[in-house]
Order: C-alpha cells, then sequence, then structure tokens
C-alpha cells in the first residue's frame, strides 16, 4: 500500500509540473549568463582549490551512488557494509563522519540522531557535479553554518539548459546487474516560460542483495578458524527516490525550490561472527525535504541570499533474532532550518559578508524511558576577503549557540563555541598557473542525540568535539588548446590534525551497558596527491588519467598507560589511493578504475589479531553512443571487482566479488 501511494504521488508530481505547451525562446542563453555574473565576481573567488568530479565523468564510472564517487577523492575514509543496500558512510582525513557536512544543492544534509548520512540514499543519475572542500569552501558568500565544518562534501543535480527552439528533454535509464539488480530511472526538464524552468526526476530500485563470499579466519595463534564460501543473505532492498525542482530568474537574482523523498525497505545482513550467515534485522526509511533559495544583487556591489528548509525522517528498524534482545523501534526526526546571508564589496579586491543560520531538530521514538530531545541552533558569521592578482586571503569565525531540551532531564547541555578560520593563496610567478596556499581552522561538533540521550547510553554532560586543522599546499595546472598534452594538474597538500574531546562509547561494568565519555584525543598528520592529465595522441582520440594517493599517520593519544597508547586508530590505512583511466574515440568511452587501500587494524590495539591485510579492486567500463533521429542512445557494459577479490572494509561485512551489469540510456 505505502508503494502504491508513493507512485500516485510521484505521477501527480509530473502532472503538476509538466504544461500543456512551452514557448521557444532564446533566454536560456540569458539564464546561464546571470549564473556567471553572480558567482564570478572577484568578492567569491575561492582560495583553496577543491576536487572536482563533474557529470561526464560520473558517468563513464561504475558508480551506484555518490559514496562510490567519493571513493576517487584523495583523504576520503569509506565504511561500507557491503551490497546495494549496505550503510555508506565516509569520512576525510581521519576526523570521522559527523566533522564532514554533506551539502545537497547548496542545502546541508542533517541527521541529529547520530550524525551520520547514508550516502548510499542518494542517485548520481541526476547529478551534475561533486566537490570536495578540506577546511571549508573558502568562499565568503555562504551560510554561516558552513564556516563550521572540518570539510564539506557539495552535491549539485543537474539544472535545465535548452538550446534555441528546445523547451522540454526526457532521458530514461534502465540497468541490469548482479545479485538480480534492477534500476530505472527518468527525468523530465521542461522550459515553463522564459524565465522559468523544471525539473522532475524519479528512480527505482530492487535488488536480491545476493552474492557470494569467502568466509577465512584465523585464530591467534596463526591456526585456520574458518574457510568456507557462502551466499550473503538478508541484504535485499526496494527503493524509491523522487525529485521535483523549479528554476527561476529575474532582475539581478534567480530563485529555485526542491522536493525530495526518498522511501526504501530493506535487509540488514550483519556481521559474519561465529559461521553465523543471516540475520534477522530489517529496516524502513521514509524520507522528505522541501528546501528553496532566493539570490538577488543590487548593483555591483551588494548581494544577498536566504535559504529554508523544512526535512522529515522516520525509519522503522525491526531485529527479529532470536539469539539477541528483540526489538521494534520507530524514530521520527524533524529539522527546520532558515538562513540569510549577504556580502558588500567595500572596494575592488576588499569584501565583507555576514551570515545568519537558526536550525531546530526534534527526535521522537517510541521507546521507554527516550529523552524526547530538541534542539536549537543559532550561528552567526562574519567573514572578508582580500584578492589580488598574486594573493588571496580570506578569514572568518563564526559564533554558535546550542541549547538542548527534553522531557525527562532536568538539565540539558547547552554549548557557545566560537571558531576562526584563515585562508591564504599566493601566485609567487605571476598567472594563475602555480599557486601556494595554507590555512589554520578550528571546528567543532556537537554530540549527537544518540550520544547523549540513547537509553543506558547516552551522556548529558558531554562536551562537544573540536578538531584544529593546520594545511600547507600547492597546485599546478595548465590547459592547452593544441598539441599532444591538452591538460595537466597537480596538487599537493600536507596537513596535520588534532581532534580532542573525542567522543567514544566505554563500558560501565556490566555486560551490554555502556555509557558515552570524552575519552579520545587523536593526532593526524597526512600528505595528499592528485594529479590529473588529458592527451589527444590523434584526432577525435582522447586518454585521461587521474590518480590520487593518500598517506595517514592517525595516532590515539589519549592516555599514555593505555596498551593502545600512539596507536593507529581503527580502520585508518598508512597508504591508499586510486587511478581511472578513461579512453573516448567517438562514440566509443573506455573506462578503468583502480582503488587501493593498505594495511590497517579493525580494533585500538595495533596487534597481530586485529590486522585486516590491505585491499584493492579494479572496475572496467565499456560505452557506446548513436544518436537515430531526435534520439540519443547509450549502451554501457561494466565489471566490478574484475579480479575477484575477497576483502572487508569493515571487519565480518564480506564486499562482494566480481559482479556485472549492463545500462541503456536514452534521451529525447
Amino acid at each position: 500500500m505505502k508503494r502504491l501511494t508513493v507512485l500516485a504521488l510521484l505521477c501527480f508530481m509530473v502532472l503538476c509540473v509538466y504544461p500543456q505547451g512551452g514557448t521557444p525562446g532564446s533566454l536560456d542563453s540569458i539564464q546561464q549568463v546571470g549564473e556567471v555574473i553572480v558567482w564570478a565576481k572577484p568578492t567569491y573567488r575561492e582560495v583553496i582549490p577543491s576536487h572536482v568530479m563533474k557529470g561526464e565523468q560520473l558517468e563513464r564510472l561504475s558508480t551506484h551512488s555518490i559514496t562510490d564517487a567519493l571513493r576517487y577523492f584523495a583523504g576520503v575514509q569509506l565504511k561500507d557494509y557491503g551490497g546495494v543496500g549496505g550503510i555508506k558512510t565516509i569520512n576525510i582525513r581521519s576526523m570521522g563522519s559527523s566533522h564532514l557536512g554533506i551539502f545537497y544543492d547548496g542545502i546541508q544534509l542533517g541527521n541529529a540522531q547520530n550524525g551520520q548520512i547514508d550516502l548510499g540514499q542518494f542517485s548520481l543519475d541526476n547529478v551534475e557535479e561533486i566537490s570536495l572542500y578540506n577546511g571549508q569552501k573558502s568562499a565568503i558568500f555562504q551560510p554561516a553554518s558552513e564556516f563550521g565544518n572540518a570539510g564539506a562534501v557539495y552535491i549539485r543535480t543537474r539544472r535545465p539548459r535548452f538550446a534555441e527552439g528546445e523547451n522540454h528533454h526526457l532521458r530514461f535509464k534502465v540497468k541490469y546487474g548482479s545479485s538480480d539488480l534492477i534500476r530505472l530511472s527518468a527525468l523530465w526538464e521542461q522550459k515553463l516560460s522564459q524565465t522559468v524552468s523544471s525539473s522532475v526526476g524519479a528512480e527505482f530500485l530492487n535488488s536480491s542483495g545476493k552474492y557470494k563470499f569467502r568466509y577465512t579466519r584465523y585464530r591467534a595463534d596463526g591456526t585456520l578458524a574458518y574457510d568456507t564460501t557462502a551466499a550473503r543473505q538478508n541484504g535485499d532492498i526496494w527503493a524509491l527516490r523522487a525529485e521535483g525542482n523549479l528554476y527561476g530568474i529575474f532582475n539581478q537574482g534567480s530563485w529555485n525550490a526542491k522536493a525530495y523523498t526518498y522511501h526504501s525497505e530493506r535487509g540488514i545482513p550483519g556481521a559474519i561472527v561465529n559461521n553465523v550467515w543471516r540475520r534477522g534485522e530489517r529496516q524502513a526509511d521514509h524520507n522528505t525535504f522541501l528546501q528553496a533559495s532566493l539570490m538577488k544583487s543590487f548593483g555591483t556591489r551588494y548581494t544577498t541570499r536566504m535559504l529554508a528548509k523544512y526535512a522529515y525522517y522516520q525509519t522503522h528498524y525491526v531485529n527479529r533474532d532470536p539469539n539477541t534482545m528483540l526489538v521494534d523501534n520507530t524514530y521520527r526526526q524533524q529539522e527546520l532550518f532558515f538562513s540569510t546571508s549577504h556580502v558588500y564589496e567595500l572596494m575592488d579586491g576588499w569584501s565583507l559578508s555576514a551570515a545568519y543560520d537558526f536550525k531546530w531538530n526534534k527526535l521522537n521514538a517510541d521507546m521507554r524511558q527516550f529523552a524526547y530531545p530538541h534542539r536549537y541552533a543559532n550561528m552567526l558569521s562574519v567573514a572578508t576577503a582580500y584578492n589580488q592578482p598574486w594573493l588571496n586571503i580570506q578569514g572568518s569565525i563564526l559564533a554558535t549557540f546550542v541549547k538542548d531540551h527534553t522531557r525527562t532531564l532536568s538539565s540539558q547541555p547547552h554549548t557557545t563555541a566560537l571558531t576562526p578560520a584563515l585562508f591564504v593563496n599566493v601566485f609567487p610567478f605571476g598567472g594563475r598557473s602555480f599557486s601556494l596556499r595554507a590555512y589554520a581552522k578550528r571546528s567543532f561538533r556537537m554530540p549527537t542525540f544518540n550520544d547523549l540521550y540513547y537509553t543506558d547510553m547516552g551522556n548529558a554532560l558531554l562536551e562537544p568535539e573540536t578538531a584544529l586543522q593546520y594545511n600547507v599546499g600547492f597546485v599546478f595546472e595548465k590547459d592547452w588548446q593544441q598539441g599532444l598534452l591538452r591538460h595537466f594538474r597537480w596538487q599537493t597538500d600536507a596537513y596535520y590534525n588534532s581532534v580532542h574531546d573525542k567522543i567514544v562509547a566505554y563500558p560501565k561494568g556490566q555486560q551490554f551497558r555502556w555509557t558515552m565519555l570524552n575519552l579520545g584525543k587523536v593526532h593526524i598528520k597526512g600528505v595528499d596527491v592528485e594529479t590529473e592529465a588529458a592527451v589527444a595522441p590523434v584526432k577525435d582520440l582522447l586518454l585521461s588519467v587521474r590518480l590520487q594517493y593518500t598517506y595517514q599517520d592517525a595516532r590515539d593519544v589519549t592516555n599514555p598507560s593505555d596498551t593502545y597508547y600512539r596507536h593507529q586508530i581503527p580502520y585508518i590505512p598508512w597508504h591508499s589511493g586510486s587511478a581511472i583511466l578513461g579512453l573516448s574515440y567517438r562514440q566509443w568511452d573506455v573506462n578503468y578504475s583502480f582503488i587501493y587501500a593498505g594495511k590497517r587494524y579493525n580494533q585500538q590495539e595495533n596487534i597481530a589479531y586485529n590486522y585486516m591485510p590491505a585491499w584493492y579492486t579494479s572496475d572496467l567500463s565499456a560505452g557506446y553512443r548513436l544518436r537515430l533521429g531526435n534520439y540519443g542512445l547509450r549502451v554501457m557494459a561494466e565489471v566490478n571487482n574484475l579480479l575477484d577479490q575477497q576483502y572487508d572494509v569493515i571487519l565480518n561485512y564480506p564486499m562482494p566479488g566480481r559482479n556485472f551489469a549492463v545500462t541503456l540510456t536514452m534521451e529525447m
């Protein structure tokens, strides 16, 4: 019944957005120029370049989700619990996923309950660009909350663009692959008038989640405990995603509105422990949010922007495994967000910005003795930028005021914090090809509702985690219109991060009884190297290469008396990297990608029993494009984990071996 209701709502959205007709016009070029005028002013120039992947490159990769694409960025650590429906989260530079902000079309995705954003819930089908920023997005014209993250990922969806005489676009995609995977998606873009356009997209996913894996475990003395082959169970998923957008322009301004909904039901296969393959855990998610933005310039010096969002997330978790405690709980989150930001160019090359954000979060659950928390957060930022041909400097400070309220506790935490940042970029040789940059930043993250209030586990006296970041690096980038080498970029960063008051779960002395304490302190040293090049050896042939390498030394320095003092923290490899090789020749695209993660440990103590060996995967895809009249067709075949390596990203959560998929895309 729920599926039928959602499908009916989707059909209603399509009928509402698609008009009876459209008027062709030439104003779309003006829309694009309008965007350039607003964003390309020197006032908004970024000091620290981002790591970027655009839609065409994302389309060629063998990626199923946004998390899959982020694996190819330097400094990123992925937690993947396996399979199509497995939970997928990321963090950068070993600071934890709660320090990373995820922004969807300019507004942050939130989860006050546990701080984890499951990026598996978002599709790549409608994504135009993914960018990663370490520290923060260094443009000063942004909401106050964006100054508070230790890093940020920006997901920008496709915006309608129409050529002369066009008034609509349609795209259909079908994908079939291993684990009985079928993925259907559609996108409808429509010009409603000379100043307003719309897009409606939907995607359906269904998979049994079954795949074979080899399970091998050794005892502490090195003797073999298990070595068998089995099939992953209880990993099935069905999911429906729908999104509607309206875009408009007016004199020196633009606006857009978005409605997004995601509904899924999936099994949670659980860890393979003591030779047990099956689990009784199930989860259903029903997430919806509405968001809107408005930007307006007054003359050439002053610009303002307003953002608003309301989100409702419902999670139903069931565990009917007879060997564990039976659980059947429903969690309901609400979030309300409002932001107003302003930037003024005081004189050529010098600008000043101010922003205010308000955020309200509430969590309800049908649990006994639940605290029913809700949180008020007020954020105020001031930033300035000084831009010259050879020097860019940006400084900012964010003041954050957070207050919690609950039904059951007489005293709730409240926090006031100041988080400054300074970014410098120098072009020592003139021009923009080579630059040296550095930044220093302080950030913090509030304890989640689970950290503070989860029954028998939370601790309402927790302090926020704080992080100090220091980074130096350089970039060389150059493009050529002719010759063999068409594009080259080399980027290197060395950094030091220090995380204080790390929130950890600590046993209270009774079995299955834990509490949350501020016990952790972590020092992180690392180097990120990224390079890319494009070569055109003959006409119509283009070879592209993208390589990245990360070294990280992330040590627990909490207590010298601990047996794991100065040991590498769990699941962080010292060495990791990736490579992407792409070949384009006329209508053909061939892409090879490689990911490597070095040795690491799954517990705090770096001993042989907790050791996890390095793993790597190779993916290969080939696509062919053709046109039949007004229709564009593309067929892509892919083989993932080409060498059929058996590996775990998380201990006892085996990943799929060799698997296949075929995708057909039609555009008109």
